[in-house]
C-alpha cells in the first residue's frame, strides 16, 4: 500500500503475472500492471453484493492525479447508490442505431403503421439516418448530434423535419423497450424548419386544358381513368390506385374503402364518377379498377404518366395531390360548408378541412363587397344626418 504517484507508477516493474497497487489514501483507487507492461488506473468497489471494477485510463494518457480525481467521482457515486460498472455494461450491450433501427422497423413500424409509412421510414434510415448514426450506439446519441444532422439537411427542410420526427419516434420506442433509460429524447426541442404550405388548384381554363388532354390520351387509358376519378371524387392517389371493384357500390353511390389514411371510410361519389367507373373495362382475374402491367396487380407508378399528361396540358407545376385541393376548392365555390366538404374528403377533424377555405377567394370577395358596401352606406347616411341637423340648427 502506498500513495499512487508518478514515481511509484514508473517504478512498477511488470512480471509474468498481472498485479495491483492500491492507494493507501483513497480506498478503491488502484493501478493494474499487466505482463505486457501496460499500466491501467482503475476504481474498485462493491455493489449489489458483487466486487466490481471500472477502468479509468492508461498511464501516460492519464496522469495519477487525474486518475485519482476520476476514481473519487466513481467511488462517491457508488456511495450515493450509483453503479458505474453496471452503466458501462449497459452501454456495451446497447445496440447501434442501425441494429436498433432494424428491430424498430420490423417490431414497431411494421405492426403499428401503414405499409406506405413503413416504406418512408425505411427510406429515411437508408438515406439519412444510418449513414450518419448507423455505427453509433443508440445510448450515445445526444441532442447535439440530432441538431447537426438536421442542420446538414437544411437544403431539404421538409425531409430534414421528417427525419427528425422519425428519430423522435424511434427514441420514444427505445425508452419504452428499456434500451435508453436516461428519460431524455434527444429530438425534443430541436427546432424544425418552417415549411411553406403549397396552395395550388385548377382554375376553369386549366381544368378545360387538362380535360382536353385526357380526352386525347388514348395511349394511357389506365392513367387517364385514375386522374378522372381523382378529379371527380377528391380521393387520395393511393385510394384510387388500390381501389377494387368489390369496394364500388353503385346502388347507393359510394366507395367502401376498408383502409385509408384515416382508416375505413365511405366515399360518396356523383353520377359523373359512376359513369367513369362503368366505362372502365374489368380485367378478368384482376380485382383492381386501375390495373397495372403485372397480372393481377394495380397500377403502381402514376408519376411518370402524370408528368407526361400535365406537360401536354401546360401544367408542369401541378401535383397529383393538387387535384384533391381542386375538388375541395370547387366544393367551396359551389357553397358547400366545411363540414360537408370534410365528409366528402374523409377528414376526421374540421381543422384539416379548414385549410382549404382560402383556396377560392371569389365567395369571400363577394362577402367582403357586401359588408363593405353596407358599411359605406351606413357611413354616408350618418354623414347626411349630421349635415341635416346642422342645417336645421342654423
Amino acid at each position: 500500500m502506498a500513495r499512487i504517484t508518478k514515481r511509484i507508477v514508473d517504478a512498477a516493474t511488470p512480471t509474468n503475472k498481472e498485479f495491483f497497487i492500491w492507494d493507501e489514501e483513497l480506498k478503491g483507487f488502484g493501478l493494474r500492471v499487466y505482463p505486457s507492461g501496460r499500466k491501467m488506473y482503475l476504481a474498485q468497489f462493491r455493489t449489489g453484493g458483487r466486487l466490481r471494477r471500472i477502468n479509468i485510463g492508461l498511464h501516460g494518457a492519464v496522469t495519477p492525479d487525474l486518475a485519482r480525481t476520476e476514481a473519487m467521482k466513481h467511488l462517491s457515486g457508488v456511495r450515493l447508490g450509483a453503479d458505474p460498472a453496471g452503466e458501462r455494461d449497459r452501454r456495451k450491450a446497447s445496440p447501434t442505431v442501425k441494429e436498433f433501427g432494424t428491430r424498430f422497423l420490423s417490431d414497431h413500424v411494421a405492426l403499428h403503421c401503414k405499409a406506405k409509412t413503413h416504406r418512408e421510414y425505411q427510406r429515411a434510415f437508408d438515406l439519412y439516418i444510418n449513414p450518419k448514426f448507423g455505427s453509433h450506439r443508440i445510448t450515445d446519441i445526444s441532442r447535439t448530434d440530432v441538431v447537426r444532422l438536421h442542420q446538414s439537411m437544411k437544403q431539404t427542410p421538409y425531409q430534414a423535419n421528417r427525419t427528425v420526427a422519425i428519430l423522435s419516434v424511434m427514441f420514444t420506442v427505445a425508452h419504452s423497450w428499456g434500451i435508453r433509460t436516461d428519460g431524455m429524447n434527444p429530438c425534443w426541442k430541436v427546432k424544425r424548419y418552417r415549411e411553406e404550405k403549397r396552395e395550388r388548384y385548377l382554375i376553369p381554363d386549366e381544368l378545360a386544358r387538362l380535360g382536353k388532354v385526357l380526352d386525347e390520351a388514348r395511349d394511357e387509358p389506365e392513367a387517364v381513368n385514375c386522374i378522372r376519378l381523382l378529379l371527380l371524387t377528391g380521393c387520395r392517389l393511393s385510394e384510387i390506385q388500390t381501389l377494387k371493384w368489390d369496394y364500388v357500390d353503385y346502388t347507393v353511390g359510394v366507395l367502401r374503402l376498408p383502409d385509408s389514411k384515416t382508416g375505413a371510410k365511405l366515399v360518396p361519389i356523383g353520377k359523373a364518377a359512376i359513369e367513369v367507373l362503368k366505362n372502365i373495362l374489368k380485367v378478368e382475374g384482376n380485382p383492381y379498377v386501375i390495373t397495372g402491367r403485372i397480372e393481377g396487380q394495380h397500377l403502381t407508378d402514376m408519376q411518370k404518366p402524370w408528368r407526361r399528361l400535365r406537360k401536354r396540358a401546360g401544367l408542369d407545376d401541378l401535383r397529383i395531390h393538387d387535384l384533391r385541393h381542386s375538388f375541395a376548392s370547387d366544393a367551396l365555390q359551389l357553397g358547400q360548408d366545411l363540414t360537408m366538404i370534410g365528409r366528402l374528403l374523409g377528414h376526421t377533424q374540421v381543422q384539416t378541412t379548414a385549410r382549404y377555405a382560402h383556396l377560392k377567394t371569389d365567395p369571400i370577395r363577394s362577402a367582403a363587397d357586401e359588408v363593405s358596401e353596407a358599411v359605406a352606406l351606413a357611413l354616408s347616411g350618418s354623414v347626411r344626418e349630421r349635415a341635416d341637423e346642422a342645417n336645421t340648427a342654423t
